[in-house]
């Protein structure tokens, strides 16, 4: 299978896509706005111990208390049975304001706030540490046995007294010395996370997760992958220096593409699928398509054979359609990132042979997901059951938001997501073209990111791409729309963009005191900013301003007196 990973980077946004044979299989975003939790460790205080559920919630210092089950709270090994673990209770564990040490195993989602864990674990390349308890594991996507027992003696030998270490299946045909070195970076990590959780007070951070690259680069580039390309010449040199600590023969699989001509993600049409996948309906390469409707409570997965009318019998068409279905829901599922129970209604098969070929090929499929899955078989209604762990929001709820428009029944892309399409699609529309400048006209909320406070997000993207850059936020926006008004010479799309000239008199409505100098009002002309000088007081007020001077992105104006 030919692998390819794709990091893409922009200053609010970076997007690794996983491609296997050509197909996105997973795609991962990390914006600095949207923090990632997972991984992380805190020392917290214990807010409610209740017996009833036999669980605590502990204050972390998130937006939601976070949630410990009492088998997460027992210091245990992943072997120890499950009946020995419940016979003790949480009460006897756990007092409201003690001091503990969790790691998030699970973001928070919805209302739910974050699941954490007793059970620190601290993934390396090759390794991962237990600290906290004595245990020695082989990753089983490792199948050859000879290979397991060679590890796993070579984990026992080098593994630190009372702590527990598991092999990753990256390890598989490594040495010693690369374990070792492996395991003296996680000790020390370990020892610096202790110190700080001596020294700091309840709730405290101790220890992030690496960043959205560094985590690809430990997690999931190996010698399994093809390829690995970045577009961004910083982040570049960055991968190449982890490389040469982590694996330097790895460093002639690392490529820079330059997006001057083309971007990385539409040569590999990257954009186009992350859409599809916001999409209910999947068409398949026969004609057939999968319907994937995502509630609270689980995914319903039906099939259809679509445009596909086979070539042989009804029978045999049936089964092919529902051997690739089969096969995309696989990929569906990890590209979504969907979770919780799954229901998968395939076309009724006439024998049993059939309906378990299809449920073989489903379960082989599910191999390449690391995301811990569980088919547990065809229902008496002859429906396909499953259960995928759930630990983050799925891709429709990171890329986008409820509808304001219907009141929360649909899905409209959210401003961060629209923002960073806007900047993509300047830069294609501008690699096509040698005008000076353009203007483009968006949703006020979708302009006012894209602009950026002062500008400076629209400063960016004029000296990536050395040209004029007019935006102009206009209420007869849909979110989603992107409108290219004028492409041309500087001063005619200027002229175009500013809503106002210097002595024009208009009347507005004070909207806000300014951000960082109350004695001024902030009023809005289609989206366009006025900064009303002495207007701070006047919020609500409808007032006549003259216009003193004109910017790209903002007017300053005065009061006329009456």
């Amino acid at each position: 299978m030919k692998k390819e990973i794709l990091v893409n980077v922009d200053y609010s946004e970076t997007r690794a896509a996983i491609v296997e044979d050509g197909d996105l299989a997973e795609i991962y975003f990390e914006r600095p706005i949207h923090q990632r939790s997972v991984g992380s460790i805190y020392k917290g205080k214990v807010e409610n111990v209740l017996p009833g559920m036999e669980a605590a919630f502990v204050d972390v210092g998130l937006e939601k208390n976070a949630f410990l089950y009492v088998t997460d709270a027992i210091p245990a090994s992943p072997e120890d049975e499950i009946e020995n673990v419940h016979m003790a209770s949480i009460k006897d564990l756990l007092k409201t304001g003690q001091e503990i040490m969790v790691q998030v195993t699970k973001e928070a989602i919805g209302s739910k706030g974050a699941r954490v864990t007793g059970h620190i674990t601290l993934p390396g390349r090759f390794l991962v540490l237990m600290p906290t308890v004595d245990y020695i594991g082989v990753s089983r996507r490792i199948e050859d046995e000879k290979e397991r027992d060679r590890l796993r003696s070579l984990a026992k030998k080098i593994k630190p007294k009372n702590m527990g270490l598991i092999v990753r299946t990256v390890a598989e045909g490594k040495q010693e010395k690369d374990l070792v070195q492996d395991l003296k970076f996680l000790t020390k990590l370990w020892n610096k996370i202790q110190h700080r959780g001596r020294r700091s007070k309840a709730p405290h951070l101790l220890h992030k997760d690496m960043g959205l690259v560094y985590r690809i680069m430990r997690d999931e580039f190996n010698d399994e992958v093809t390829a690995l390309k970045v577009d961004s010449k910083h982040e570049y040199d960055r991968i190449m220096e982890l490389l040469d600590d982590m694996s330097p023969p790895l460093k002639r699989k690392v490529a820079y593409f330059d997006s001057t001509q083309e971007s990385l993600y539409d040569r590999y049409g990257i954009n186009e699928e992350v859409e599809k996948a916001l999409k209910p309906r999947v068409w398949l390469r026969s004609g057939g398509y999968l319907v994937i409707n995502q509630t609270e409570a689980l995914t319903a997965i039906d099939i259809n054979t679509g445009k596909y009318v086979g070539s042989k019998n009804l029978e045999d068409t049936v089964l092919r359609t529902n051997l690739e279905a089969a096969r995309e829901i696989s990929r569906q599922l990890r590209l979504r990132d969907i979770g919780g129970i799954i229901i998968v209604d395939f076309i009724d098969m006439e024998t049993h042979r059939h309906r378990q070929r299809v449920v073989q090929a489903l379960i082989e499929a599910l191999k390449t997901d690391k995301t811990k899955t569980n088919v547990l078989g065809i229902t008496q209604l002859g429906l396909v059951e499953m259960t995928r762990k759930k630990v983050k929001h799925g891709l429709d709820a990171f890329l986008q938001k409820d509808c304001h428009y219907c009141e929360g029944e649909g899905r409209v892309m959210s401003e961060e997501t629209m923002s960073n399409k806007v900047r993509r699609e300047i830069r294609d529309t501008l690699r096509h073209t040698d005008s000076e400048a353009i203007l483009v006209e968006l949703h006020p909320s979708v302009a006012a990111l894209v602009i950026g406070a002062g500008g400076t997000n629209l400063k960016d993207l004029e000296r990536e791409t050395k040209r004029s850059i007019f935006i102009k936020g206009s209420d007869e926006c849909h979110i989603e729309d992107i409108r290219v008004k004028s492409i041309g010479t500087k001063e005619e799309v200027e002229r175009q963009a500013l809503p106002v000239a210097e002595g024009d008199v208009l009347e507005v409505e004070i909207e806000e005191p300014h951000a960082t100098n109350v004695w001024d009002g902030i009023a809005r002309v289609e989206g366009y900013v006025l900064d009303v000088e002495g207007a701070g007081k006047s919020v609500g007020e409808q007032l006549k301003v003259k216009i003193t001077r004109a910017f790209r992105t903002y007017a300053k104006a005065r009061i006329v007196k009456e």
